[in-house]
This record gives structure tokens, sequence and C-alpha cells, in this order.
């Protein structure tokens, strides 16, 4: 069983482009979809169309909760800039998406946390950045759940995470579209890739257990954040090109 994980595309159609592309050589039996899907200021209906049309399994992120909600304030610039250029099918679509799902073989599909869409799994807030949470955090944000493999998104950060006790393993492919990212909740903080590949992974389950593959694909980011500077993002912009914020 091969199982091709991407999450927080945000609307970056290049690069999820570029990694169905690189899905035909990985000839996955399944790829599923952790949110965020089509909030950006790029391309959030022609991403919209592509991912209606693929019916990949999808939860619904944070993002794509917002932008269903409607009524989204001018200050939140991403999420109203988003409400404004989709369809009502794509609409329709997004508001379908559930919080969670769960499949075959002990897995769990979720945004942030399984409770919370916009919580963060693994990382916690250090002098406004992203870093690995300590074991017993990460465990506390599970309590109650027992599917052994977790696969979320939310933070853009590649993360394979074991925890002993159960044993549990969490999986974040990282970001297919946005590879850094500034964000005021629940404090303010960035997150970065570091590189400005699109980022997806593959989980396999194997004879001896799973076996995992944290994938980083390159595409046209220059493209992607002239298309950010033309929609007034220059924080975008720098963030798509380089894969750092700041």
């Amino acid at each position: 069983m091969k199982i091709a994980v991407i999450a927080d595309i945000h609307a970056n159609v290049l690069a999820l482009e570029a990694v169905l592309a690189d899905l035909k050589h990985e000839a996955p039996d399944l790829v599923v979809n952790l949110g965020d899907c089509v909030s950006g200021p790029l391309w959030p209906e022609e991403t919209a169309c592509l991912l209606r049309d693929l019916e990949w399994p999808t939860v619904r992120g944070n993002h794509d909760r917002v932008v269903v909600a409607g009524n989204v304030p001018p200050t939140n610039r991403t999420d109203s800039f988003t409400c404004g250029r989709l369809s009502s099918e794509s609409l329709d679509w997004l508001s379908g998406l559930p919080p969670v799902i769960e499949l075959e073989d002990d897995i769990l599909l979720c945004h942030g946390t399984p409770e919370d869409d916009q919580a963060h799994l693994t990382e916690v807030i250090a002098d406004g950045r992203l870093t690995l949470a300590r074991q017993e955090t990460i465990a506390g944000r599970l309590e109650g759940v027992q599917a052994q493999l977790i696969f979320t998104g939310h933070t853009h950060i590649p993360r394979l995470v074991r925890l002993p006790a159960k044993p549990q393993i969490i999986l974040n492919p990282g970001s297919v579209g946005l590879s850094g990212y500034l964000d005021d909740l629940p404090v303010p903080h960035v997150s970065e890739a570091g590189t400005p590949h699109a980022r997806y992974a593959i989980a396999e389950k194997t004879t001896a257990g799973w076996r995992f593959d944290l994938r980083a694909v390159t595409y046209d980011w220059d493209m992607a954040a002239a298309e950010a500077l033309k929609n007034g993002r220059p924080d975008w912009a720098r963030a798509l090109a380089t894969g750092f914020y700041e």
C-alpha cells in the first residue's frame, strides 16, 4: 500500500501540477489531501477545479473553513482575495470537506490536530518561530486518538515524529504551495521551510512496516512569486521565491 500525502496547496496550481507530474513516477495507490487547498493570492479557482476533478480524500483546513463561512473582512487579505475568485461549484466543494478522515490501516487525516484545524500538532512557538514540541506535549494533543498513523499539515514544515509509547507516527508532508508564512495566531510567528520547493510525502506499507519518503519537487516558483507580487503580496512573493519569510 503506497499513499501520497499532500497538504497546504494554497492556490499554487503551478506547484500542484509539478507534484502531479512527480506522482506519475511514484504511482501511489491513493493520494490524500490535508487541506488549505485554495486560499492565497495566486490561482484559487484553477486550483479548486483541478482538485475537484481529482476527487482525492480531502480534509478541511482552517483557511478552507474561513473561506466557506464567507463575510471575510478585507483585513484578511489572503482569504478575502480567495472568496472573490471562487465559483459557486468550488465553494460547494469546499463546504463539503470533513474536518477529519479515518482510513483503513489505522490512519487518521487532519489538518492541524484532530480537534482543532488551527492548532499545531508537533510544533510549539518559541522566539516567534515554530520548533519541534516535546514528546509529552505532542502526546497530550493526541489524547484519546488511537490511530497508529496520523497525517497532518498546517505548519508547512516537513516532519516525521514517532511517539514510542503507543507507538504512533505523525507525518507532516510540508506545503505543496507555500514555503513560508507569517501568522498572528495564537501569537505572531513565522514558518519557513528553507527552500522554495513543492513538498509532499510518500508513506508505503511494507512487510517490515511503514516507510516514509519526504519529497521536494522543483517547479517555476519565480512565476508563482511574480503572480503574488502582481496581486499585491510581496510577502508571499518573497516566501515563494526563497523558502524564507524574513
